[in-house]
This record gives C-alpha cells, sequence and structure tokens, in this order.
C-alpha cells in the first residue's frame, strides 16, 4: 500500500496519533552526538548543512530518556515513549529470580510496539539500519521490513567506518526501496575517543554532514537527534575519576549486602571499559538502602542517590527493573564496581563516557520548518512525532 493511499490517515502507537508520511520520512540517531560536535565542526567550516540547519532555526535542544544509554533511548526513540512504557531500563539489569545480570537485546523485554513494526502493520514499507547488531534484536521487533545491521555486513566495531557505513547504506537503501519510514543509528565510536572539535571529530561531521546533503537533495522528510551525548570522565591529568561502589558497598554493609549493577554493560568495553555514569545497587535487606543513600549522597562524584521508587517517577523508567538504589554520577565521574574489575588498557584514550544527567541534552535537526509551541521542551524520542506531525508540508 502506496503512500498517496493512505495519506489522510492516522496510525496510533503506544497511545500517541502518527500522521501518515505524505513523503519518506528518514530518522537518523547519531550515538554519543552532543551539540558541542556539531557545533565545533560547524566553526571548523566543515559542516554547511548543519550550518544552514542552525542559521535557519531547524534545530532545537532536546532531552534523551534516562539513563543516557544506547539501548533504552533507541527503544525509546523507536517507540515513541519512555523507558517507563516499553520497559527497557538500560543495556543491563538484574534479574532477581536468576541471579544473574542479564543483556536487555531482545522482543522478549519489549512492553511497547515499536512505530515501525506498527507501520508496518498497516501496510507501510519500513527500513532500519544499525550499526552493531545489540540493536537489530530490537528494531526488527514486528516489522516485515529490511532490517540490517552494519557489523553483520563485516564492517568493523572499533572504527569510524561502522557509523559511516549506516549512513552510506541509508542512502543506498533509502533509494532502491523507497521506504515510508526510516531509521538509521550509528555507534559513538568517535564520541568516546574524541572530544569535541578533535581532528578525527571533525573529519566524521564533515561526514555525516554530507549525507544529510544527500538525503535531502532526495526530498525526504529528515529529522537527526542523538541517544545521548558524552562527556570526559577525567581530572585535569587525564586520569580517569572512578567511584567503585561494590568495593564501597562490600566495606559498609559486607560482601554479600548488596550488587552492584553497570546498565552501560554491552559487548563492546572497549568504548568505555563498561563505565558509566548510571548503575543500580539491589539489597538483600531493605533496611540497609537508606543508610545507603545517606553515605552515597555525601561523596564525591555522586551527584544523585535515589530510592527505587523516586527514580521510577523523575526519571521515568519501570520500576520492577531497577535496583534499591539508583546512583547518578557527576559530569566528569564514572561508577564502577570494583577496582580489579575493570580494564582501562582497553580504551582508545582518555575515559570519555555517558550514563548522567549531565549527558542527556541532545540536539534534534529537521530540514523543514518545525510547527507548533516551540517553548514545549521536545524529547529525543519526539522524533518520529515531529517528522510526521511536526513539520510544515513545504
Amino acid at each position: 500500500m502506496g503512500l498517496a493511499s493512505r495519506r489522510r490517515s492516522t496510525v496510533r502507537v503506544n497511545g500517541r496519533e502518527y500522521r501518515w508520511p505524505v513523503r519518506p520520512l528518514v530518522v537518523i540517531c547519531l550515538d554519543g552526538s552532543s551539540f558541542d560536535y556539531i557545533h565545533a565542526a560547524i566553526t571548523a567550516g566543515v559542516a554547511p548543512n548543519f550550518s544552514s540547519l542552525v542559521a535557519s532555526d531547524r534545530t532545537s535542544l532536546v532531552d534523551a530518556a534516562m539513563p543516557t544509554f544506547t539501548n533504552p533511548n533507541n527503544v525509546s526513540i523507536i517507540t515513541g515513549v519512555a523507558p517507563a512504557v516499553h520497559g527497557i531500563s538500560g543495556n543491563y539489569y538484574f534479574d532477581a529470580r536468576s541471579g544473574q545480570a542479564v543483556m536487555m537485546d531482545d522482543a522478549s523485554f519489549l512492553r511497547a510496539e515499536t512505530i515501525l513494526q506498527t507501520f508496518s502493520e498497516h501496510g507501510a514499507s519500513v527500513l532500519a539500519v544499525t550499526a552493531k547488531h545489540k540493536l537489530k534484536r530490537l528494531l526488527r521487533v514486528g516489522s516485515s521490513g529490511r532490517c540490517l545491521s552494519a557489523e553483520e555486513e563485516g564492517q568493523t566495531v572499533y572504527s569510524t567506518e561502522l557509523s559511516e557505513y549506516v549512513l552510506r547504506r541509508g542512502v543506498e537503501l533509502v533509494r532502491t526501496l523507497k521506504p515510508d519510514l526510516a531509521y538509521l543509528s550509528t555507534s559513538d565510536y568517535v564520541q568516546h575517543a574524541c572530544a569535541p572539535g578533535a581532528a578525527e571529530a571533525n573529519r566524521f561531521y564533515a561526514v555525516v554532514d554530507e549525507y544529510l546533503g544527500i538525503f535531502n537533495e532526495m526530498g525526504v522528510t529528515l529529522v537527526t537527534t542523538a541517544d545521548h551525548g558524552m562527556s570526559a570522565k577525567t581530572d585535569p591529568c587525564g586520569r580517569a575519576r572512578i567511584v567503585f561502589l561494590q568495593d564501597l558497598v562490600n566495606d559498609w554493609f559486607g560482601e554479600d549486602a548488596a550488587t552492584v549493577i553497570l546498565p552501560i554493560t554491552d559487548p563492546y568495553v572497549a568504548h568505555h571499559a563498561a563505565l558509566g555514569s548510571f548503575a543500580t545497587i539491589y539489597f538483600a535487606d531493605p533496611r540497609q538502602v537508606s543508610p545507603c543513600i545517606s553515605r552515597l549522597s555525601t561523596l564525591s562524584g555522586v551527584e544523585l542517590a535515589l530510592e527505587r521508587a523516586d527514580a521510577a517517577a523523575r526519571f521515568d523508567l519501570p520500576d520492577d527493573r531497577l535496583g534499591d538504589i539508583v546512583v547518578c554520577a557527576t559530569h566528569d565521574t564514572v561508577l564502577g564496581r570494583t577496582g580489579r574489575e575493570h580494564d582501562l588498557s582497553v580504551l582508545n584514550g582518555p575515559l570519555r563516557s555517558h550514563g548522567g544527567l549531565a549527558e542527556r541534552e541532545v540536539p534534534m535537526f529537521f530540514n523543514r520548518e518545525l510547527v507548533g509551541d516551540r517553548r514545549t521542551r521536545l524529547r529525543n524520542y519526539d522524533a518520529f512525532w515531529v517528522g510526521l506531525n511536526g513539520l510544515r508540508d513545504e
């Protein structure tokens, strides 16, 4: 069923109404891209398309979902709702029944429909291209459209080429398949390795900028955002700032009292050594929760320590997939388990990571004029809604 025959209809997904696209919609998630990277590339004169979007006020700063990790934010974008609705609270969570940390990377963990799935069920042609295979299992849920990962097509995970391949294949497939909806999600290899304005970062964003221009020339509606930002997690000498939570709770309450889970953990530890700025702690004895929060709240490097219910309400998270305590680190600090568990030698440079509040603000760009009240703060997971409902039909 083509665009013309369904143009006036709407599709309801997870309680939100989406208009049928009047032209192909492409949503791009630039993993790890705080606005600082784009601003630096514009200043360096290598990003004319980004520069034009900024000059024409076709950009906005938006909020990512918490925690600011890859899986919960990509799933938020493709479902249009917060983790409290779709259920993905991190890359990992602790399954109390099995006593094991479990990676949330397949359909069994999803509690919501995806936008691609529901539009596909209504006859739309859809496409998803992601950098890493870990996301493919979530993006393809229920969809009859094409879904592929650059990793499974032979691209090296720890390289800039991985993301560039996503964009190149995206252009190829949008041209040939002419999907109604397409979602492209890159890797944050560059952002973990390079600060904004670094030569390699500017080179990468110059490539991204070129592909934005190509998509725009193809006549699609284009919305570009990010799943999270990125921050240096080091002192002025470049040494990593780490709070080892498992060591601390072991010292305070005994070695069997609690289990610390780091939801950033995934198969690609050379990006971040499994160190991020968000963690959860599960206690065997609930009476120890309050004393632990009191101690954590006094620590340098800890921004917040919240009980489960408070964290779920504040960050719109599923409370049954959180620990008894949620901990957020400050902008320059990460949270680890024990001093012996994290191998910093795998990193490509000084530690840069994400997960906390400091990495929540990200940009959104659109190649058509945004209509409506701009005083309302958008979220990155409004990307499909903006593309289908919020832009002027030029």
